[in-house]
């Protein structure tokens, strides 16, 4: 296998030889939103990008470019507001606390980012939404408003289901990607998601990957885990060959 950095490189150097990403302005009920798009080709296969807890960053740019690299249009959402990049954790658990709070308030947020996708020439008819992290979470919440997009992927994100919700309107293919070493995010939770989507008869795939923590895929962090972060992503791009056109 080859390695991790390799791949990156690999990846990134083919996005720019095929595309320029560019940052976007968005309105969401009148407030400034910014997110990042990029597409190798015209009609692209789109994925939707939603961040971390710490905002729209590097990271996610980084992932848009591997995934370009890979034949993929990429709009990467913003949940927290132009210029909200939030450093310390207490800033990070304010804004993504008011977003759970408020699921509503996520939701139109949400769909403020596809609409901007859309609008850049995404094509959301053709297209996976993933999220990192809170982003999971995020992404999860989306499946369960029943936003008709091909499919919806979790990496290392919160999969508890809010109280009064389900999953009876998802559509798309669910793909959850977990670390058994996940002390933010347990088993019990990851157990309880997979019960209740056989009960729901929802076309769902579960994954998780042995010593691997909360932010597995996070580059250069303590928490990082090349192995599961390899893996996770390799399964990734084969559930996107499997799902996108």
């Amino acid at each position: 296998m080859k390695s991790l950095i390799t791949l990156i490189c690999l990846s990134i150097l083919s996005a720019t030889a095929h595309a320029a990403g560019s940052t976007v302005t968005y309105q969401v009920d009148g407030a400034p939103f910014e997110g990042y798009y990029l597409s190798p080709a015209e009609s692209a296969p789109l994925v939707v990008i939603v961040h971390d807890w710490d905002g729209l960053n590097d990271y996610e740019v980084k992932r848009a470019e591997m995934l370009a690299g890979m034949g993929y249009a990429v709009f990467a959402v913003d949940l927290f507001g132009k210029g909200v990049r939030p450093t310390t954790t207490e800033e990070k658990k304010q804004l993504t606390g008011a977003l759970y709070k408020d699921r509503q308030r996520m939701r139109a947020l949400l769909k403020g980012g596809l609409d901007a996708a859309k609008a850049q020439g995404g094509n959301i008819e053709n297209a996976v939404a993933i999220g990192y992290c809170f982003g999971g979470a995020a992404v999860l919440e989306l499946a369960r408003t029943g936003t008709d997009l091909k499919g919806f992927v979790s990496f290392h994100g919160g999969l508890a289901t809010p109280e009064g919700q389900d999953y009876s309107k998802a559509r798309g293919k669910l793909l959850v990607l977990h670390g058994t070493a996940d002390a933010s995010v347990s088993m019990e939770d990851f157990a309880a998601l997979a019960v209740q989507l056989e009960s729901q008869g929802i076309n769902h795939e579960m994954i998780t990957y042995s010593g691997a923590p909360h932010a597995f895929t996070v580059f250069g962090s303590d928490r990082y885990r090349q192995d599961a972060d390899e893996k996770s992503w390799k399964r990734f791009g084969e559930f996107l060959v499997e799902t996108l056109k």
